[in-house]
């Protein structure tokens, strides 16, 4: 088992340092979704929740908590992020959200895309809770991560 990084010799919760790390390109990419009544799926589909557009919503708040994860993750380092795409779907069982999210540096941004993606699902719940008791949000999870030298 490969050491765990994030604890000195003393047992102590570090931050990893980095900085003898070269940079590099990095990308990683996650998905996720959230179950949702036939009837609410309509809803979001015809824009008649009265939180507004709630795929948009979704996707832009996405967007932001990719930028916002070193707050939200103790350990994470603060990350200048080159690209964050976020994607909202919709299918007959509810919604699917993907994130892509770009960096060049030292460290790689799976945390950036998973939280992107929770956050995507956790406003789709937000803005539907009203109207459904039922949502369920499952299958987070990383489905690529790449690094290639700058």
């Amino acid at each position: 088992m490969k050491d765990l990084t994030h604890l000195d010799k003393k047992g102590r919760l570090t931050m990893v340092d980095v900085s003898p790390k070269p940079i590099s390109h990095r990308f990683a990419k996650a998905t996720g979704a959230i179950a949702l009544r036939p009837e609410t799926v309509a809803l979001v589909k015809a824009g008649k929740l009265a939180k507004g557009n709630v795929i948009a919503a979704a996707e832009l708040a996405g967007i932001q908590a990719a930028k916002k994860t070193a707050d939200l993750i103790p350990l994470c380092h603060s990350l200048s992020l080159t690209n964050v795409l976020v994607r909202v779907e919709l299918d007959d069982a509810g919604a699917v959200a993907t994130a892509a999210v770009k960096s060049t540096g030292k460290t790689g941004v799976e945390m950036e895309a998973l939280v992107a993606v929770s956050v995507a699902l956790l406003t789709i719940y937000d803005m539907c809770k009203a109207v459904d008791h039922t949502m369920e949000i499952t299958g987070i999870s990383l489905l690529q991560k790449t690094k290639k030298e700058a």
